[in-house]
């Protein structure tokens, strides 16, 4: 039996060789055995810098690596086939599959048309600066590589409703399409954030969203993927995804978990697009990627008690998709925010070991991030293991002290074993008397991560003071279970009080 867990299975230096693909096929057992239970794979269609794409310019969603276009066959992650065998691997290892979708811009258009528009102010969208006057827009996608297959749809001005560029005066700024309107229903940052980047959809327009259903239809019998990650879900009508996904869900007869993107710290404005979408997706819980940011950027003097505290986790635990960094906050991009070193096991330890929110784990903390020089997270094997094999059962938290703080869950019958105790400090470490359940008086508890040497005796409440050294995190586990680093030897005779620590003997 696995909790789920999120693997996003890439960052965004990976190399440009092709290869990728083909590397997910050969890992996915190992994925699976790690504990993950879903993994999201990076966009696989063709992007308009061709195989350097890491797929977010998106040219043609229905060249999957098929086609010789924008200089390439492959795309950066390899070919359609090589795509198609990776996914059947990842199944085959027991893993579902979310596919990484990209509708709110194109990129790298064909041909540019003659249009009128006017430039809209980057403060205020809804302000126009100037009046409307004659540009070229790169608006006409014919996708000559694929010559109709698949879809012969051509995408012309009329489904846009703004560009990034003016080829005529080769100027760049957000130009509204004359006659055009931006999408209501977006977040309301500068105004009216509809428009992000190149040449962005009007989904008011009829043909633009029966083209989009065409292709998830398509994208879904062609791949076989199981549920989606959705980019950029605050830049689109709320409404969209509504009936997309609600559409596609009845027709397919599948269940398509989805997670979007919405990329705002404030848990009101994530709770108001849950709630304006039907909430059809989880979210990904940004306002507690910035908490991680704060304390991991405070060194010790963020107050731990205010962590989860208006969170997505806090507010909709059943929508919440934890994660700790991503491609977007890794170093050298748009939104990078990257959680500092030392804080890292205790961040993961929040997503992986807590009862509310479904974790996402990171590629580049799971494997590093060479171009960096960023190694993987220490212990992160060790914490996914121990999501698997104890995170189980009821949850009681102790935050209740500004740098140190904790929580237990007490197992469950269909775990043997299972339940833990785990305590973090941002500041000089310490130790707290937490409760298991008098269930569980007289068994011994270790640190799996191996940051303690103690071993602790329950006493008769099921409860020890637990300790945890300073700006670091300790998981307490039942010895019975926990990983062997060495021969376990025997234990040694001790006179020490229930609840207290124990003779160290090597684990």
């Amino acid at each position: 039996m696995k909790q789920n867990t999120m693997l996003q299975n890439f960052e965004w230096y990976l190399p440009a060789d092709g290869q990728f693909w083909n590397q997910c096929a050969a890992q996915a057992q190992e994925l699976s055995d790690l504990g993950f239970t879903q993994i999201w794979l990076p966009p696989a269609y063709k992007g308009a810098a061709g195989r350097n794409d890491v797929g977010y310019g998106v040219y043609d969603l229905y060249d999957l690596g098929e086609f010789d276009q924008k200089g390439t066959v492959p795309t950066k992650y390899g070919t359609k086939e090589e795509y198609l065998n990776a996914i059947d691997a990842l199944h085959d290892a027991g893993l579902q599959v979310l596919a990484d979708v990209v509708l709110n811009h194109r990129m790298g258009a064909d041909e540019a048309e003659e249009i009128k528009a006017s430039r809209s102010s980057d403060e205020d969208r809804r302000c126009q600066v100037g009046e409307s006057a004659p540009i070229r827009a790169w608006t006409r996608f014919t996708f000559p590589g694929r010559k109709g297959k698949y879809s012969d749809f051509v995408w012309n001005w009329t489904h846009f409703d703004g560009v990034d560029w003016d080829e005529q005066n080769k100027a760049g700024g957000v130009f509204q399409i004359q006659g055009k309107s931006w999408d209501d229903e977006v977040d309301g940052e500068r105004g009216n954030y509809d428009y992000l980047m190149g040449a962005d959809l009007d989904m008011s327009n009829p043909e633009v969203t029966d083209e989009l259903y065409r292709w998830g239809r398509w994208y879904l019998e062609t791949t076989g993927v199981d549920g989606f990650r959705l980019d950029a879900v605050k830049h689109i009508r709320f409404t969209f995804y509504t009936r997309w996904l609600t559409r596609l869900r009845q027709d397919t007869g599948l269940a398509l978990p989805a997670v979007g993107e919405y990329w705002n710290p404030d848990i009101d404005a994530l709770c108001h697009y849950l709630d304006s979408s039907g909430q059809v997706m989880s979210l990904f819980d940004v306002p507690l990627h910035f908490h991680f940011y704060e304390a991991s950027h405070d060194w010790g003097n963020y107050d731990m008690r205010e962590l989860l505290k208006d969170t997505l986790v806090e507010r909709r635990p059943e929508l919440a998709v934890t994660f700790v960094d991503n491609h977007d906050t890794q170093p050298g991009q748009a939104l990078q925010s990257w959680i500092e070193d030392w804080f890292k096991p205790l961040a993961y330890a929040i997503i992986l070991l807590r009862q509310q929110g479904t974790p996402c784990v990171f590629f580049g903390d799971l494997r590093g991030i060479p171009h960096d020089s960023i190694p993987p997270v220490p212990g992160l094997d060790k914490l996914l293991w121990a999501r698997q094999h104890c995170a189980w059962g009821r949850q009681t938290d102790y935050f209740d002290h500004p740098n140190l703080v904790g929580w237990t869950r007490s197992g469950s019958e269909e775990v043997p074993g299972s339940g833990l105790a785990v305590l973090m400090s941002d500041g000089p470490g310490g130790e707290k008397k937490m409760c298991l359940g008098a269930e569980r008086a007289g068994e011994v508890f270790v640190d799996c991560t191996g940051n303690r040497p103690e071993r602790l005796m329950l006493d008769d409440t099921g409860s020890a003071r637990f300790p945890v050294g300073g700006g670091s995190v300790s998981v307490w586990v039942s010895e019975k279970i926990a990983p062997k680093t060495e021969p376990e030897k025997e234990s040694a005779e001790t006179q020490a009080a229930p609840g207290e620590a124990l003779p160290v003997t090597e684990k």
